[in-house]
This record gives C-alpha cells, structure tokens and sequence, in this order.
C-alpha cells in the first residue's frame, strides 16, 4: 500500500474567529487577500525597477481586485448554473454562498487590464477617504495613455502575480477540504 493511503485530511476551515464579531476568517478568504497583498508588493518591487510610477500599481490592484472577484463570481453564475441565477437574479450578490470560477476571473482580468490600459477611471466610492479628510474627487473616466504599458507589457507583468495569487487561493481551496480525488485502482 501507498504511503499517501494512510493520510488523513481533516484541516478546520476556518484559520480564526473574530472574537468581537463572532465572524470566522476562513483559510481560503485569508489566502485569497494575501495573494493580493504579496503580488501588490511584487508590482511595487517591478514598477520602482523599470522606473514607472507607483501610483500606477495602486491603480491596477484596484481594477485587479475588482475584476478578478466580478469575473468569477460572474464566471459561475454563467458556467455553472445560468438557470438558478436567471430564474433569481439577486442570489448572485450572496457571495457568501459560494461559487467564484478562476477561469471566469481570467476573463474579468484580461478586460481589466485593457481599461487600465485605455482609461483612467476614477471612482468616488474608492476614494472616500480623500473625500472625508476634505481634498474633492470626482468620478469619471478619461482616455489616457500611460507610458510604457501597452497592454501586452501589463499583461506580462502580471502574469508573474497572477499565478502566484492563483497558487495561494488553490492552496486555499485546499486547506478548505474543496479540492480532493477519487480512488482509483
């Protein structure tokens, strides 16, 4: 018999409770924001090296974060169950139930990135803490070039993070007891 055959999986879910909330943290939730946090700290480390502005990497880790949680949320209401999401639309916003695709995400962050590319969207919602400390912003969205990121040098830079943040939220689904086989003969 296999060594792997005596391995038992039984991991608790979740990392941590929040004592004042009575709210856990999961694993995958802790593993999926880390992901962001390390690939923003990459980006820094890429753009301060290729003499590019690093106010660019907090623009592009908005649209990253927004895309890639839009994408696959969308990615598995459209792949996965179209029928029980048409038939209640509003069960899409309960994303506490579950139900993110990664292939979905890869489709919001290549689109993502193509805005960021083309466009400088600033959005109130985003930046009300400039609005509460008293300096005025408004939302809107103007075509803008950004020197020396094209799309496809954006997209190679990203992929570096892209994968790194992939591999934490699979660890994730991992630590969750969501990514297990079948025996086989």
């Amino acid at each position: 018999m296999s060594f792997l055959s005596f391995i038992i999986w039984n991991v608790d879910p979740e990392f941590f409770t929040i004592p004042f909330l009575d709210r856990p943290v999961r694993w995958y939730g802790l593993l999926f924001a880390l992901g962001f946090l390390i690939s923003q700290q990459i980006m820094f480390y890429l753009y301060r090296k290729e003499g590019k502005p690093e106010k660019d990497v907090e623009t592009l880790t908005i649209y990253m974060v927004i895309a890639t949680i839009l994408g696959a949320r969308l990615g598995h209401v459209l792949f996965y169950e179209p029928d029980k999401y048409l038939a209640n639309p509003l069960d899409i916003l309960k994303i506490w139930e579950g139900g993110l695709a990664s292939h979905g995400a890869a489709f919001g962050i290549l689109f993502a990135l193509w805005l960021y590319t083309k466009y400088d969207i600033k959005l109130k919602f985003f930046w009300i803490i400039k609005d509460l400390i008293g300096i005025p912003y408004s939302a809107s969205a103007k075509k803008v070039t950004r020197p020396n990121q094209n799309y496809l040098q954006v997209v190679d830079r990203i992929v570096i993070v892209v994968a790194l943040t992939g591999c934490l939220i699979r660890f994730g689904n991992f630590m969750n007891s969501e990514i297990y086989g079948k025996p086989t003969h």
